[in-house]
């Protein structure tokens, strides 16, 4: 048997640390600038980046229209739709609470979905796993946020927005080709850019305060959120089971809510230390090889 390589059997870890960091830094972020002109110069220096390494490495492009296509889709699903979206419902009303326990849907839906859309089947075992890593995480954010009413627009947002991560990580993993990582971000990135610029001109007037501080939160965002955590989220997806991968988000929540009470020194209040450690076993009840 082919051993794994090292970085690959850390991907989990790795993913999970700069996935949930990235919620911490975007609220520093979004001290300076609206969220969707955050999201938009987060996306524009991506693409640069990517662009500067295609011309020094020239990697393979996709051979055809359709792997262009694949490729640019899941990128608008992630960037814009999810991205994009996750963020106008913050600014119609809808709070970060509830979007976080909506977003927390998202393995259910993956493991509902897949058995049709990719053949891989979902045991018993899973199942137990992702309810009750959902009743983990649902405990975390509700003992850490007001989940109160919020508007209708709002809502369908979120919503479409879970639709768009579902349908990302579902079309990544059946229809995904595995291109050079620089190919697969700067198209994927592109396409994100191109499909969230019209949003931000239509809601917002793009004012940032450039500090320090700031500066920080955006390299943050650009290189450990933007390409190291979504590279190793799409490699996951094609060296394993899509549903099993899927779960791995559910320890997000959590994870940044610990994160937030050491950096930004926001209180997890008792009962959340149990949602905790409910949302990790559910994980390791899911994705265990027994």
């Amino acid at each position: 048997m082919t051993q794994k390589p090292w970085w690959l059997i850390a991907a989990p870890v790795m993913f999970l640390f700069l996935w949930s960091g990235g919620y911490v830094v975007a609220k520093v972020g979004l001290v300076y600038s609206p969220p969707l002109t955050l999201l938009v110069l987060r996306f524009a220096c991506v693409v640069a980046l990517m662009a500067l390494l295609f011309l020094f490495i020239r990697p393979e492009l996709p051979k055809t229209a359709k792997d262009w296509g694949h490729v640019a889709i899941v990128g608008f699903l992630m960037q814009t739709v999810y991205f994009g979206l996750c963020y106008i419902a913050f600014m119609n009303g809808v709070a970060a609470g509830t979007v976080a326990l909506m977003m927390s849907l998202q393995p259910i839906l993956v493991a509902l979905i897949a058995p049709g859309w990719s053949g891989e089947h979902t045991s018993i075992r899973q199942w137990g796993g992702l309810v009750l890593a959902l009743i983990g995480t649902a405990i975390v954010i509700i003992a850490r946020s007001e989940v109160g009413p919020a508007p209708i627009f709002g809502l369908i947002c979120a919503v479409i927005a879970l639709g768009g991560i579902t349908m990302a990580t579902l079309w990544e993993k059946r229809f995904g080709i595995s291109h050079h990582p620089v190919t697969t971000n700067l198209i994927g990135y592109a396409a994100g850019l191109i499909g969230i610029l019209p949003f931000m001109f239509w809601l917002e007037t793009p004012e940032i305060n450039w500090t320090w501080n700031f500066a920080a939160a955006l390299a943050y965002l650009v290189i450990g959120n933007s390409l190291i955590a979504v590279g190793l989220l799409l490699a996951m997806i094609r060296a394993g089971q899509v549903s099993k991968v899927s779960t791995l988000l559910f320890l997000v929540p959590p994870l940044a809510a610990l994160m937030a009470w050491f950096v930004l020194d926001e209180i997890m209040p008792p009962i959340a230390w149990l949602g905790l450690v409910m949302a990790g076993a559910g994980v390791f009840l899911a994705t265990r090889k027994w």
